[in-house]
């Protein structure tokens, strides 16, 4: 079976692909081949949500803004992998 599904919906008006193929980059490069897949999927009206399988973590329209990559990486191993160690991003208070 396929590792989890990431989907990450950014505004294309709002000129936000960079941002979200920098938030797939981060996530590919700590989670690797422990992901199934990750999408972009270009929206309209200022979306900007990521998705793990059916599971939302993050809306800008109710969470503020957008995730650093500390915050977005635990958010993704607390849903695919709680034991695992992001090493110094859950040690210190920042990073990514």
């Amino acid at each position: 079976m396929a590792g989890p599904r990431v989907s990450i919906e950014f505004c294309t008006q709002c000129q936000w692909l960079l941002r979200a193929a920098w938030m797939a980059q981060e996530l590919l490069s700590t989670f690797g081949q422990d992901l199934g897949e990750v999408a972009l999927l270009p929206r309209t009206g200022g979306v900007f949500r990521i998705q793990v399988n059916d599971s939302l973590i993050w809306d800008r329209a109710v969470d503020g803004g957008f995730p650093d990559a500390r915050n977005l990486k635990q958010r993704v191993r607390d849903l695919i992998d709680p034991a695992r160690s992001l090493g110094h991003i859950d040690r210190s208070g920042g990073g990514s």
